[in-house]
């Protein structure tokens, strides 16, 4: 029997104020745009999954919920890397990109290391390193 929902994530949306802003933004990160994208929505081929930028009122609207709502949305989007000094450049580049330094990394409490920026909508992106993840060459985590 197949089961109906799939433990997978194939596209991951955010919503932005301004996508040609974001588009920029995430290009001058190096991610590339698909040539699907348009003015109203930027997408970018990750590893495994789709990262998309789309106006927050029209993504708002497609759920049939309310656009408000700012502060801390209980959602971070995160990037492991092979070391300590890889953290460090990743986030450095993100805020010479645009982004805003969120916490400055640190050793943290789970035996890793790690630290935030913010995109400019103030989507939060956590970049680890965590000696327990080995990653593959592309970057991917596969759980032990």
């Amino acid at each position: 029997m197949t089961t109906p929902f799939l433990p997978a994530v194939s596209l991951i949306t955010l919503g932005v104020a301004d996508v040609p802003r974001s588009r920029r933004f995430y290009e001058a990160l190096g991610f590339t745009a698909s040539s699907q994208s348009n003015e109203s929505v930027a997408f970018f081929q990750l590893s495994g999954v789709v990262l998309a930028v789309f106006g927050r009122d029209a993504l708002a609207a497609d759920a049939y919920v309310p656009s408000e709502g700012s502060g801390f949305r209980a959602v971070a989007l995160a990037q492991n890397r092979a070391s300590t000094e890889e953290v460090d450049a990743a986030i450095a580049h993100a805020v010479a990109c645009g982004g805003t330094l969120v916490k400055a990394a640190e050793t943290v409490f789970w035996g890793g290391y790690s630290g935030y920026f913010a995109d400019p909508d103030g989507h939060l992106w956590e970049v680890a390193h965590n000696p327990f993840f080995p990653l593959s060459d592309d970057g991917r985590i596969t759980l032990p």
